[in-house]
C-alpha cells in the first residue's frame, strides 16, 4: 500500500468513518450524564487526560525511549478513548452508558490535549524538536474536523433515523476494526525494514502501558468507590486509546512514519488483554 493514498486518503476517511460510527451511539443524555454520576466521569476523566500522559511519561523514563518512538507514545497518551471501547466495556458487564459518555467527552477534550502534550513530546524527546512543533490553531481545526464534526453528523442522523442508527450499531463497529487492522498493517509497511527492531525496542513500553493504565484505571476507580461495573469502564477507558488517531496524528500532522508504530503496537496489544479484561469482567460483575 503506498504511503501517499494511506496517509492522504485512507487513514482520514478511517478516522472520519469511525468517529461517525461513535456519533452514531451517541444522544444529547450522554452529556448529561456528568450530573447523573459525577464522580465518575471525574474520575475516568482524569485517569484519560492527566493520569495517562504522566504514565506514558514516566514508563517512557523508565525505558530509556527516546526520539520518534517516544514522541509516538506521547501522541498515543494523547488520544484518550477510542469507539472500540464501548464495545469492550459491554462485552465486559462494565458501565456502557458511562464508557460512551466518557467517549464522548474525552473526545471534546482532545481537541486541546493533542497538540499541546504532542508539542511537549517533540520538545522533549527530539533534538531538533522545537522546530517540529504542531501549530496548535490548525491542529485544532483539523481535529474538529475528521473527529468532532462526524461525531456531530452521527448524532444527527440517529436524531433523524433513529432505527437506522440502532441497525448499523454493531455492523460499524466491525468495519471499523476491519479498517483499523488495514491502518495499523499500512503502518508496519511504511516501517517494513525497521519495524521488528522496532518492536524490540517498544513492545515492552506497550506492554507496560497498558498493563499499568489499566491497573490504575481500575484501582483508583475502586479507591474512589465506584461500584465494580464502573470501575472495569474506567479502566477500559484508561487503557484502550484511539489508535486510529494516534496514526494520523503522526503522519498527516508531523509527517513521520516511525512515530506511527508506538500507536500499531499498542493497538495490537490492548485488543490481545481485552480479552482478559472481558474474562475477568464476566467472573466478577454479578448480573
Amino acid at each position: 500500500m503506498e504511503q501517499g493514498f494511506l496517509t492522504d486518503y485512507l487513514l482520514p476517511f478511517t478516522l472520519a468513518f469511525i468517529m461517525w460510527g461513535m456519533g452514531l451511539s451517541l444522544v444529547t443524555e450522554d452529556f448529561k450524564r456528568v450530573v447523573v454520576y459525577p464522580k465518575a466521569v471525574f474520575m475516568g476523566l482524569l485517569n484519560q487526560i492527566l493520569i495517562l500522559p504522566l504514565i506514558t511519561f514516566g514508563v517512557l523514563i523508565f525505558f530509556g525511549i527516546t526520539h520518534e518512538l517516544a514522541v509516538g507514545m506521547m501522541i498515543l497518551a494523547a488520544c484518550p478513548g477510542g469507539a472500540t471501547s464501548n464495545l469492550i466495556s459491554h462485552l465486559a458487564k462494565g458501565d456502557t452508558a458511562l464508557s460512551i459518555t466518557l467517549t464522548a467527552f474525552s473526545s471534546l477534550f482532545i481537541v486541546l490535549t493533542i497538540p499541546f502534550i504532542v508539542n511537549f513530546g517533540l520538545v522533549y524527546f527530539m533534538p531538533n524538536g522545537q522546530a517540529m512543533q504542531l501549530d496548535v490553531s490548525y491542529t485544532i481545526f483539523s481535529v474538529i474536523l475528521v473527529v468532532i464534526l462526524p461525531v456531530a453528523v452521527g448524532m444527527y442522523v440517529r436524531y433523524l433515523i433513529p432505527k437506522f442508527a440502532d441497525k448499523m450499531g454493531v455492523p460499524i463497529k466491525y468495519i471499523s476494526a476491519i479498517f483499523l487492522l488495514v491502518i495499523i498493517v499500512g503502518a508496519a509497511i511504511g516501517e517494513k525494514d525497521r519495524v521488528f527492531q522496532y518492536m524490540k525496542l517498544i513492545g515492552p513500553a506497550c506492554f507496560a502501558l497498558n498493563g499499568l493504565t489499566l491497573s490504575i484505571g481500575y484501582f483508583s476507580a475502586r479507591l474512589a468507590k465506584l461500584s465494580m461495573r464502573q470501575s472495569f469502564t474506567v479502566a477500559i477507558e484508561t487503557g484502550i486509546q484511539n489508535g486510529t488517531l494516534g496514526i494520523a496524528v503522526a503522519t498527516t500532522l508531523i509527517g513521520n512514519a516511525a512515530m506511527t508504530i508506538p500507536s500499531a503496537i499498542y493497538s495490537l496489544i490492548m485488543f490481545t488483554t481485552a480479552f482478559a479484561v472481558i474474562f475477568a469482567g464476566n467472573r466478577t460483575v454479578k448480573d
